[in-house]
């Protein structure tokens, strides 16, 4: 059968072991006839003395013997170099074939087919589909699309994905600000000071977490307190609730925590109101420090007449709210059916 493959070599050539060179006590580089990769990668005799590496000579570029002081003149080859190692060659990697390692370490700019991936190390930035992703203002990762492209997470239909914005590792610092899709019940939720500010649910239904409450009377006898107390924001049935605890049950005040478009509506029974007393009608007004007031005034006389007072205010961080009542011969009923304030954050 005819042999298959490369012709077998039909000699073989064995590598020198040892070169000899001959000194002039002036001559201190000598090209050796084999490169080699280190100092220690060779014994070196002169006049039959052994020479430390690296101390006695050295070994540059691979093939270049240089001594320290210039070895004797004695007659003859009175310089031996003994390969103890040689370096043979070196081998690329194949341009057209894949690379496989389990880790590896780059020092310099990492490219993969020019744009697709551009790790740019002396810079410590990272483009996609860019070769240059310091030319954009938020540039330590840049992704460039083209028309409906983009970024994709994927995770388990009951699973949920997070984009965070940390200020810290350890605890809540670690997601201060967050993205989160969930879709176990298709929610998309924006987050605050590490808590949820707002949620589009799966109908496109926005809840979010703006300064909001309605408080209530809780005292069943007639009244004429003022400021007027609504020292309940409890009992869900009836609406009672304080969004952010902006409302003050103790002083009865809506103290904003942000500057705004707020909206404020009160209701009031308001009962046994008699003839002017000669310190004007009776009124009901929603008092801010920083606006007029908004108010509405009762009749000369009646057993019973609900007042409802509706107001969008202009306020600054800090003002707070409150409700005033006056006026003579009159009272209010205090009850949480006919007394009640409420306010939000509208813009």
């Amino acid at each position: 059968m005819a042999y298959i493959g490369n012709p077998p070599a039909n000699r073989f050539v064995a590598s020198k072991a040892a070169t000899q060179f001959s000194g002039d006590g002036s001559t201190t580089a000598f090209t050796l006839d084999h490169a080699v990769g280190s100092d220690e990668d060779i014994l070196v005799s002169v006049d039959g003395v052994i020479q430390e590496p690296s101390v006695a000579y050295a070994v540059s570029n691979g093939t270049t013997l240089t001594f320290t002081a210039a070895p004797s003149s004695n007659s003859g080859n009175n310089i031996f170099v003994y390969y103890l190692f040689r370096t043979v060659g070196t081998v690329d990697h194949p341009s057209t074939s894949s690379l496989q390692a389990t880790d590896g370490t780059f020092t310099a700019d990492l490219t993969v087919d020019t744009d697709t991936l551009k790790v740019d190390t002396t810079n410590d930035k990272v483009g996609i589909n860019t070769a240059n992703p310091n030319d954009y203002y938020s540039d330590e990762l840049v992704v460039t699309a083209a028309d409906e492209g983009g970024m994709t997470l994927v995770t388990g239909t009951t699973h949920a994905n997070y984009i965070n914005f940390a200020d810290g590792t350890s605890g809540n610092a670690a997601y201060r600000g967050f993205l989160k899709y969930d879709h176990n019940n298709d929610n998309m939720t924006l987050g605050t000071s590490a808590a949820s500010a707002m949620v589009i649910d799966a109908n496109g239904v926005i809840t979010n977490q703006n300064p909001s409450f309605r408080a209530m009377g809780n005292n069943g006898a007639y009244q004429t307190t003022s400021p007027v107390p609504f020292p309940s924001v409890s009992g869900t049935n009836l609406g009672g609730h304080n969004t952010g605890s902006h409302y003050n049950t103790s002083n009865y005040r809506f103290t904003a925590p942000v500057a705004g478009r707020y909206l404020f509506h009160v209701h009031m029974g308001i009962v046994n109101i008699t003839a002017n007393g000669g310190n004007g009608y009776p009124y009901l007004r929603i008092n801010s420090t920083s606006v007029a007031y908004s108010y509405v005034q009762m009749p000369a006389s009646a057993s019973y007449a609900p007042a409802n007072v509706t107001q969008i205010f202009n306020l600054a961080a800090n003002d707070y709210v409150d409700v005033i009542f006056g006026g003579s011969n009159s009272q209010y009923y205090g009850n949480y059916t006919e007394l009640s304030f409420s306010g939000c954050l509208i813009g």
